[in-house]
C-alpha cells in the first residue's frame, strides 16, 4: 500500500466485508460484467463514433499494453487531465486495467493545481489533451508542470502518444494485455477534493469502497441495460464518475453519450440524436436547460440528478413540468458519504430534500459546535463514516487532525438537519456564514429567500468587509428581469426575514462565475467585491 493512505481500522473492514458491501473484487471486474454475458450491445457515444461493449474493452485493452509498452507498472500513478471524450473514458480503464493507478484532475486546472497533485501522489505520468483551450496549451502545461515534478517521467497526450510512441500500436508487440488483477483493498484511483478555495486534497479510493459506491448508487438511480447516460459535468469529478456516473452505466449493460460540455449548444442536439435517459448537473446547468428554447431536444430523460450545491425548491418544482422528467437531489462529497432522494419519493421529499443515505452502514451524526448530538430536527454540522468514507486524504496529516474524529468520522462542513425519515435538508455550510455584526449568518438562507423572489434565477450571498459590523452581506444575483436593492429588501420584509439578514448590497450579473467543479466560485466573488461600497 502507498505511504500516506489511511486505511480503515480491522474491526471496520472486517465489518464491511462480513455485510458483503466489501466484495474483495477489482473494480474492473464489475465494469467487465456486461460484455462477458454479452458483448455486442452499445457501451459509448463521443460524437460520431460509437464503440460496442467488445469493441470498447478491446480498445481498453490496447490502450492498456501501450501504457505497459511505455514503461507504466501497476501502482505507478497517471494524472489525468482530459476533456469529456471517448479517450478520457478508455484511458481511465486502461489504466485500471494495467494496474497503473489513475489521478483525476479537471480541464479547468493549471500549474499550481497539477504540480502539487503529481508531487503529492509521486506520478510517473500526466495526460493531457492535445486540443488546447482558448487560454491554454495543455501540451505545454504538461512539459512546465514535469519540469517541476521530478517524479514525472512520461508527458501522455489525448492518452494515445508518448513522445513519438503511438500507444495503441504496442498491443502487437509481445507486452501483456491481460488485465492486472488487484485486491479489494488496494487503491483504484484518486479524485480530488471539492473545495472552492486553496490546492485540492488528495482521496484514495479503493475497489473495494469505490466498487460499493457504485453500485449502491445504481440501485436507488434505477440504472439498466436500457440506461443512456449523458456525461455533462467534467467527467473527472466524482458526481458524473461514480454517482452511479459513467461508471455505474458501464457497470450496468448501459450507453454512455459523452457531452464535450453541459452548455445547452452542446447537449441538445446529442440528446436529440442519442436520447439520454439519464444525466447529472449541479443547479445552475439544471436552471439553463430548462429556461432554453429548445428544451424538448431532453424529452427522452427519464431522471435528472442534480448536486454539487443545493437546488432551490422553488427551482427543484420546475423540472418535471418543463424537462418531463424526475428530479433526483443528489448530496454527497468525494471522501464518500452519498445522499440521495428515491425515484418513488413523494414529491415534497424530492423538492424539498436532498435525499438520504444509501448504505445502512453509514453512521450519521450531527453535531454542535462541540460536537454533541442536537436535537432531532435541528441544523448541526454532519460527521460521517462507512464502508465508502475515507479516513482520511492521502498525505495529509495537518489536515486529517482538522478534518477527521479520533473515532473516524469525516467532518464534512455541511450544516443539515434530518427529518423524521433520516432525509437531510442542507441549510449551507459551516464556513459558510457572514458574520455581520456577531449575528453568524448562512449565505445559503440569504440565497433561498433571494430565490423565492419571481425575477431571481441564481443568486451568491457573501460578506463584504466592514469595520464595524465585520462583515455587510452582499447579494449577487441572475435576474429574469429588472430588479433592486429595494425590491429585495422588500421582498425579505413579505418573507418575514429578520431585518439584520437583509442584503445591504446588490448586484445583477448575466452569469454568476463558477468552479472547474460547477460550484458558485464564492472566493471570485469574495475577492471581486472586497471593496464594495455601493449597491446596484
Amino acid at each position: 500500500m502507498l505511504k500516506g493512505f489511511v486505511p480503515w481500522p480491522a474491526e471496520a473492514a472486517d465489518e464491511y466485508r462480513a455485510s458483503g458491501a466489501w466484495r474483495g473484487e477489482s473494480l474492473l471486474e464489475l465494469l467487465r460484467a456486461p460484455t462477458v454475458s454479452d458483448p455486442y450491445p452499445k457501451a459509448l457515444v463521443d460524437g460520431d463514433q460509437q464503440w460496442s461493449r467488445a469493441q470498447l474493452w478491446d480498445a481498453v485493452a490496447t490502450r492498456a499494453a501501450g501504457l505497459i509498452g511505455v514503461g507504466l507498472r501497476p501502482n505507478d500513478r497517471i494524472v489525468l487531465q482530459l476533456p469529456n471524450s471517448a479517450e478520457f473514458v478508455i484511458t481511465f480503464l486502461a489504466a485500471l486495467w494495467s494496474g497503473v493507478i489513475p489521478v483525476l484532475a479537471l480541464p479547468g486546472h493549471r500549474r499550481a493545481e497539477l504540480r502539487h497533485i503529481a508531487a503529492t501522489v509521486g506520478a510517473r505520468a500526466l495526460c493531457v489533451s492535445g486540443q488546447p483551450g482558448p487560454d491554454i496549451d495543455f501540451e505545454e502545461l504538461a512539459t512546465v508542470v514535469a519540469a517541476d515534478v521530478p517524479s514525472i517521467e512520461l508527458i501522455i497526450v489525448d492518452g494515445r502518444r508518448a513522445g513519438a510512441v503511438e500507444l495503441d500500436r504496442l498491443h502487437g508487440s509481445q507486452v501483456s494485455a491481460s488485465a492486472n488483477v488487484a485486491a479489494g483493498s488496494d487503491i483504484a484511483l484518486f479524485l480530488l477534493s471539492g473545495g472552492t478555495t486553496g490546492l485540492p486534497k488528495l482521496i484514495a479510493r479503493t475497489h473495494d469502497d469505490y466498487t460499493y459506491n457504485i453500485v449502491e448508487s445504481s440501485k436507488v438511480s434505477g440504472l439498466g441495460p436500457d440506461s443512456r447516460y449523458l456525461v455533462a459535468l467534467p467527467a473527472g469529478h466524482n458526481f458524473p464518475l461514480g454517482c452511479p456516473g459513467l461508471l455505474g452505466t458501464l457497470a450496468s449493460g448501459g450507453t454512455v453519450i459523452m457531452a464535450p460540455s453541459p452548455s445547452v449548444k452542446s447537449v441538445f442536439p446529442l440528446a436529440e440524436r442519442f436520447r439520454p435517459t439519464i444525466s447529472a448537473v449541479v443547479p445552475a446547468v439544471a436552471i439553463s436547460w430548462m429556461e432554453a428554447d429548445g428544451r424538448e431536444a431532453l424529452s427522452s430523460l427519464q431522471v435528472l440528478q442534480v448536486g454539487g450545491a443545493r437546488i432551490n425548491p422553488e427551482v427543484a418544482k420546475g423540472v418535471k413540468p418543463k424537462l418531463g422528467c424526475t428530479l433526483q437531489q443528489v448530496f454527497g462529497m468525494a471522501e464518500g458519504l452519498l445522499n440521495y432522494t428515491r425515484l418513488d419519493d413523494s414529491e415534497a421529499v424530492i423538492i424539498h430534500t436532498q435525499g438520504r443515505k444509501i448504505s445502512k452502514l453509514d453512521d450519521i451524526r450531527i453535531v454542535d459546535e462541540r460536537d454533541q448530538p442536537v436535537e432531532a430536527g435541528e441544523v448541526g454540522e454532519l460527521l460521517t463514516r462507512g464502508p465508502y468514507t475515507i479516513r482520511g486524504y492521502f498525505a495529509a496529516p495537518e489536515h486529517n487532525a482538522k478534518s477527521f474524529t479520533p473515532d473516524g468520522f469525516y467532518r464534512t462542513g455541511d450544516l443539515v438537519r434530518a427529518d423524521e425519515n433520516g432525509n437531510l435538508i442542507v441549510e449551507g455550510r459551516a464556513k459558510d456564514h457572514i458574520n455581520r455584526g456577531g449575528e453568524k449568518i448562512s449565505a445559503e438562507e440569504i440565497e433561498n429567500y433571494a430565490l423565492s423572489h419571481p425575477n431571481v434565477v441564481n443568486a451568491a450571498a457573501i460578506g463584504v468587509p466592514d469595520p464595524v459590523l465585520g462583515d455587510r452581506i452582499c447579494l449577487v444575483v441572475e435576474a429574469t428581469a429588472e430588479i433592486s436593492l429595494e425590491d429585495v429588501r422588500q421582498h425579505f420584509t413579505d418573507s418575514g426575514v429578520a431585518t439584520f439578514k437583509f442584503p445591504e448590497f446588490l448586484d445583477v450579473v448575466d452569469r454568476l462565475p463558477l468552479t472547474n467543479v460547477g460550484k458558485v466560485d464564492k472566493a471570485g466573488l469574495r475577492e471581486k467585491y472586497s471593496h464594495k461600497e455601493g449597491s446596484r
